[in-house]
Parts: structure tokens; C-alpha cells; sequence
């Protein structure tokens, strides 16, 4: 007998199940089998052997205090017994269910309307073989809903199971899609709730903005954890961001504001306001050469972080209208009005000539090509209708 992870129901409960070592049984991962759960009769999908220690790793896992734990009789890891293989009418069977279940969410929302009760619900789902229909609800507050569940126990004719979950098992439940793009870890491969505080933002440098580091929970990111150790492992080496580094004058100070964790640097904000990143190899020997009074050189360690280029200036008299352009004097000599350099030679021409010619001789043997200005011409002003 080996002990297997199985994985079942919307909210993805963890099952241990025991299945003789038969040579049928030997490539069974990802193949569904009916199962005799705590909540009744349910199709769960089979990911894999397990041995001791990771049998003890999820023990742990699921035992631990978590807010986001479901509050109901059911555990997230239970001991589950083995039925047999999922056939065909099986796999039928849990696809009507969860057709149904579409049809019971619109009418128990409808029911919920006519109580007018504090609370959201989520989804809902049968057991495989419809005895129980559990309701997935959320709330601030202790509901009375007791005047609600004979309702629905009347219009739908089997045992309701009402279940109040928390927000980041809503996100749980309805399969939704975070901001990366990808389904939410949760919904398919995330079984335990890792706590995430602002610690872990700030030192990992993000934006305090909360529509960029909340999911769709509306909570912290669970994906802030994945490389949270790393970062503690950088950090170990480094002071707390913000730190100040006072030199020998005690006027000028360093401050530590952020690491690179691709290039294993830190990158430190000088007092003339420049940002230098610095190896964390070669930190220590900074702050030793920082507190004996000394310049820290820009190296190989040290790297200067180019500032972005200033955008060039609007053009002067953009926008102006052509009589507005002819009376404003320039500052260039090169450029005066009534007056144009070319050949070194200044050389005087009359601006508002408006002769049909397009080159003038000067007498100099330079030809000059005279600015022409078209006559403008507009119809006067439109007339409105019934004029």
C-alpha cells in the first residue's frame, strides 16, 4: 500500500489516499477515482505518491493557524478512502453537476434578495451523488440565515450545507485571473496560505501602490513570498533600508536604499545625490573606506545609475500666427529680421517682396532664393442657413 495526494471538490481540499501497489496501479498520476470523503461521495484527481516526510511537510502545513482557513467541520487535509478509478459515467456525472450548479447559483441569489441578509455568495456545488449542495458565502459579520436555508431546501429538495469562506478562498473558488495574466496560484497549485506583510514589499522595493501589489482577493500578492528567502539571504549581509552611513564628517552621510537581486548589488544614495550601486562583495570594504574619511571611486563595483535624459525644450513661438512671427525681434545676430547671413556676407533682402521672381542676383554672383507668401484665399465669411 503507498499513501497518495489527492486533490478534490472547488476549494481544492487535500486528501491522503491508500492504493494497493498493483501493476495497474503503477502510472495512476493524474487520473481521477471516486472517493469516500468527510462531506460524502466525490471525484478527486490523483497527483502523486508521497512519502513520509512530505506526508508530514502537509500535516504541518494544514495544521498551522491560518485566518483563511475555511470555517466548517471539514479540514483541508483529511484522510480519504479509495472507491475505484473514475469510468465514464462518472466523469458525466460530475459534468452535469457542475452545469447545475450555474442554474442553483442564479436561483439562490434570487432567494438571498427577497432576506435582504448581509452576506455574498459565492458559488455553490453538489456532491457527486447530489445528496448535499453546499453554499460558499462570504460576510463581516455572524449571519442568521436559518429562514434562508429552508428556502432553499424547499425549492432544490436535498441537504443544504452552508460554508462562510474568506476572501483569498473566494478567489479560490471562482477561478479568476490576476494581474499577470495567468490563473490565480490558488486556483490551481497553491495549497497553503503563506502570511504576507508590508516587510516583504518594502524590502523587495515595489511601489506602495495598493492596485499594483493586491490581487484580485484583494489582498497582498501571494507571489511576493516566492522570493522572499532570497532576499533575507541578500539582506543578512546589508543594514535595513534607509540605514545611515555617517563618513568622517559627520555633516555627509550615505543612506542604503534598495538591492538588485539579479546582480547581487545594493544601491546606495551618495550625499551629492547620485545613486551608486555597489557589489555586496565589495560592501564592506566601502563602508571601511567610507569611514576612514576616504572618496569611494567609481569602479567595477560601483556603477553610477544614468539618469534618464532631459526631454529638449518646446520650440519658442510654436503656435503663433504669421503677423505675430514677423514682429518678434531674435536674439541670434545670425538671425535678424530683414536680414540674412550667407557666404559670411550679410546680405539685405526685402521680406514682404512679393514678386513673382523665385531668384534674385544680388550683384555679388550669389544667387538668394526669396521667401514667397501666398495671398489667402478664403470665401469670406460662411453663411448660415436660411440667409
Amino acid at each position: 500500500m503507498s499513501v497518495y495526494l489527492t486533490i478534490f471538490s472547488k476549494l481544492r481540499y487535500l486528501g491522503l489516499v491508500e492504493i494497493e501497489d498493483d501493476e495497474e496501479n503503477l502510472n495512476i498520476n493524474n487520473k481521477y477515482a471516486l472517493l469516500n470523503t468527510m462531506r460524502g461521495q466525490e471525484l478527486g484527481l490523483i497527483c502523486g505518491r508521497l512519502g513520509e516526510e512530505q506526508q508530514e511537510r502537509y500535516k504541518t502545513f494544514c495544521l498551522e493557524d491560518n485566518a483563511e482557513q475555511l470555517k466548517g467541520p471539514e479540514p483541508m487535509l483529511q484522510s480519504v478512502e479509495f472507491v475505484r478509478f473514475a469510468e465514464p459515467k462518472d466523469i458525466e456525472a460530475n459534468y452535469i453537476c457542475r452545469q447545475d450548479e450555474f442554474k442553483v447559483l442564479v436561483r439562490a441569489r434570487e432567494i438571498l434578495t427577497e432576506h435582504n441578509l448581509l452576506m455574498k455568495l459565492v458559488d455553490v456545488e453538489y456532491v457527486l451523488d447530489k445528496k448535499k449542495l453546499f453554499f460558499y458565502f462570504t460576510s463581516e459579520q455572524r449571519v442568521d440565515f436559518r429562514a434562508y436555508v429552508r428556502d432553499l431546501a424547499r425549492d432544490f429538495k436535498t441537504r443544504i450545507e452552508m460554508r462562510q469562506i474568506g476572501v483569498r478562498n473566494e478567489a479560490r473558488a471562482v477561478h479568476g485571473i490576476a494581474s499577470c495574466g495567468r490563473p490565480c496560484c490558488c486556483s490551481y497549485w497553491l495549497n497553503h496560505f503563506t502570511p504576507i506583510g508590508m516587510k516583504m514589499v518594502k524590502e523587495q522595493k515595489m511601489a506602495l501602490n495598493p492596485t499594483k501589489i493586491s490581487g484580485i482577493c484583494g489582498r497582498l500578492m501571494c507571489c511576493l513570498a516566492y522570493e522572499q528567502p532570497n532576499y533575507e539571504a541578500l539582506w543578512d549581509r546589508l543594514p535595513p533600508p534607509g540605514t545611515k552611513i555617517n563618513a568622517l564628517n559627520a555633516e555627509e552621510f550615505y543612506i542604503v536604499e534598495s538591492i538588485n537581486l539579479g546582480a547581487e548589488s545594493v544601491n546606495v544614495r551618495f550625499p551629492s545625490g547620485r545613486l551608486v550601486e555597489i557589489a555586496i562583495s565589495e560592501f564592506e570594504n566601502f563602508n571601511a573606506v567610507i569611514a576612514s574619511g576616504e572618496e569611494w571611486g567609481e569602479d567595477e563595483s560601483a556603477k553610477k545609475i544614468n539618469k534618464p535624459e532631459a526631454k529638449p525644450e518646446r520650440r519658442k513661438n510654436r503656435g503663433l500666427n504669421k503677423s505675430s512671427r514677423n514682429n518678434i525681434n531674435l536674439d541670434d545676430d545670425d538671425y535678424e529680421v530683414g536680414e540674412i547671413n550667407i557666404n559670411n556676407k550679410n546680405k539685405k533682402f526685402n521680406k514682404f517682396n512679393k514678386s513673382k521672381k523665385d531668384v534674385k542676383d544680388a550683384g555679388d554672383g550669389v544667387k538668394h532664393n526669396k521667401f514667397k507668401f501666398k495671398k489667402n484665399k478664403g470665401k469670406g465669411k460662411p453663411r448660415r442657413k436660411g440667409e
